[in-house]
């Protein structure tokens, strides 16, 4: 089949998979994503044997999660700035090495709880600076309209080894120990390390120039916090990965203590979230075009949180197994949700720390969660816990009334051909500045509510994208005009500024443009500010 047949086709759950790249990259992630979960198994039951303490078990969670939250920032701006294969490649060889080692730890019994929690706690490192490549480079591999059939994707992928992986490493935890546990999950880094490794991604030219650790940091914090739909999905990420991981933190208690079972009874109950989450990424694309994305998170909270209540009151295996299917489903439903809305409400040059601080929240609710469940379980009881975990996911839904997320038209957010940096007839180098810009907009009296809205959208965006002490005045003499002024600290912040510019804000300029006088009433002016002490030098 040509590349422009496959194009022509619409998109389906299996769509992406028509991309050799990604194809290839999916299937080692597979065999990666299942030693992974080995690991855990192996972890989590291995701390039940060093500890009793509902708190220390609960804090294996905490230990992978810990660190996704604390380094994700950094990961995405990394996943921004430089090579993201070779990121990618990095973290999983580190992995490898951290398993290896922690192999034979395990193997001559010389680790404690503590230890555990160390090297789990470097795992989870590993992941964290994956993840925001990762996923940034998806957007990269397939087309726009297949990205929410790839993300999904690779919920099923994952889940699909959540749905196997549990099982088998309770199964290898009870045949061979934890020590043979965490030497699969070392082997299972492999296959993904040798796809690196082999695929070469074409080398495209920057659009733009790198910014310092610091400076890219401060950027994408900024970004994130002046656009309301990221902020949205975020928090509500946030409080999901808070609640939800009451059920991952105290499954290897339920297991062990309310219904008396073992390594595999863990595995098994694991697994059946796995198959739920299957459920939900092969429904989640329907569900999607017929709810939109607010309602799909609604749909996703209200599943996890009838499955935890479930869950909390299931007297039996059994009972526990088919609860866990809907907390599954759920899971699935509003993380990639989620995920994609972070995705196509996003521009690619921020992309990876607009994916990274969403991780970050989520995570960190995790890895808050997975510590507070443990103690209101050693307080009062694990179905305490999880009776409160559900309250707080019934907020979730209550949250979409005031919060809502809403569908991005992805369009709006390619960069902008219409907008170029100006050529200054001053020779300018990078570091000059400060350039002063003002704007000059002639409105009649009619127009001047409706200006003032679209100016506030503007101002809004002028400082998300890098602007500072941005004004707007008017006229003494001439009411009619207005005046926005605004500046960068240096001419190549200003360029910058000029290549983030997106289609969205050059539909804002052309609405302004039809609310001046004559449709042409907008004049620009670009100044370098000169400080006082160079006047004096000049003297």
């Amino acid at each position: 089949m040509s590349g422009s047949e496959a194009a022509a086709r619409p998109p389906t759950t299996f769509s992406p998979f028509r991309h050799k790249t990604y194809r290839t990259l999916w299937l080692s992630s597979q065999a990666s994503n299942l030693g992974g979960l080995i690991q855990s198994v192996g972890a989590a039951w291995l701390m039940t044997d060093l500890t009793d303490s509902p708190t220390m078990i609960a804090l294996v969670q905490s230990s992978i999660t810990l660190p996704i939250m604390v380094f994700s920032l950094t990961a995405g701006v990394f996943a921004d700035s430089f090579n993201r294969r070779r990121i990618m490649l990095f973290a999983q060889c580190f992995m490898l090495t951290v398993s290896s080692i922690l192999a034979v730890l395990a193997y001559f019994d010389f680790l404690n709880a503590w230890l555990l929690l160390s090297f789990t706690f470097l795992i989870g490192c590993g992941v964290a600076l994956h993840n925001p490549s990762w996923q940034a480079s998806i957007r990269d591999l397939v087309p726009r309209e297949e990205l929410h059939a790839a993300v999904a994707l690779n919920s099923v992928g994952f889940n699909l080894m959540r749905s196997i992986g549990p099982a088998i490493g309770g199964m290898v935890v009870a045949v061979g120990g934890a020590a043979f546990a965490f030497a699969m999950n070392a082997v299972s880094y492999v296959s993904i390390i040798i796809a690196l490794t082999v695929w070469s991604p074409p080398d495209e030219a920057r659009r733009l120039p790198n910014e310092s650790f610091f400076a890219a940091l401060s950027t994408g914090l900024r970004y994130v916090s002046m656009s309301h739909h990221l902020l949205r999905v975020i928090l509500r990420g946030g409080l999901f990965g808070f609640a939800a991981v009451s059920i991952l933190a105290l499954m290897p208690v339920v297991a062990r203590d309310s219904l008396g079972g073992s390594a595999i009874t863990y595995g098994i109950l694991l697994g059946c979230f796995g198959l739920g989450a299957i459920g939900g990424a092969f429904s989640s694309g329907w569900l999607r075009v017929r709810l939109g994305n607010e309602r799909l998170v609604e749909l996703g909270f209200g599943s996890y949180a009838l499955g935890t209540l479930c869950f909390a009151l299931s007297p039996n295996a059994v009972l526990a197994g088919i609860s866990l299917l809907g907390c599954g489903c759920g899971w699935v439903l509003v993380q990639s949700t989620l995920n994609v809305s972070i995705q196509r409400g996003s521009p690619r040059w921020i992309l990876g720390r607009a994916l990274s601080m969403h991780q970050t929240t989520v995570f960190g609710g995790m890895a808050i969660g997975a510590w507070m469940w443990g103690r209101v379980s050693d307080e009062w009881s694990t179905t305490a816990a999880l009776l409160v975990a559900t309250a707080i996911l019934v907020c979730g839904i209550v949250l979409g009334v005031v919060s809502r997320i809403v569908d991005v038209d992805s369009d709006e957010l390619e960069p902008a051909e219409g907008f170029s940096s100006a050529r200054p007839r001053m020779n300018l180098m990078a570091r000059s500045g400060p350039i002063l810009i003002s704007v000059e907009y002639e409105i009649d009296h009619d127009s001047e509510e409706q200006f003032l809205a679209v100016i506030k959208e503007r101002r809004r965006m002028r400082m998300r994208d890098g602007a500072r002490h941005w004004t707007l005045a008017r006229d003494l003499e001439n009411p009619d005009l207005w005046t926005e002024s605004f500046y960068f600290p240096t001419w190549s912040k200003y360029h910058l500024y000029n290549l983030r510019r997106t289609s969205h804000e050059l539909l804002i300029e052309q609405r302004l443009a039809t609310m001046t006088r004559d449709h042409g009433g907008i004049r620009e002016r670009r100044q370098l500010e000169r400080p006082h002490f160079w006047l004096d030098g000049h003297h």
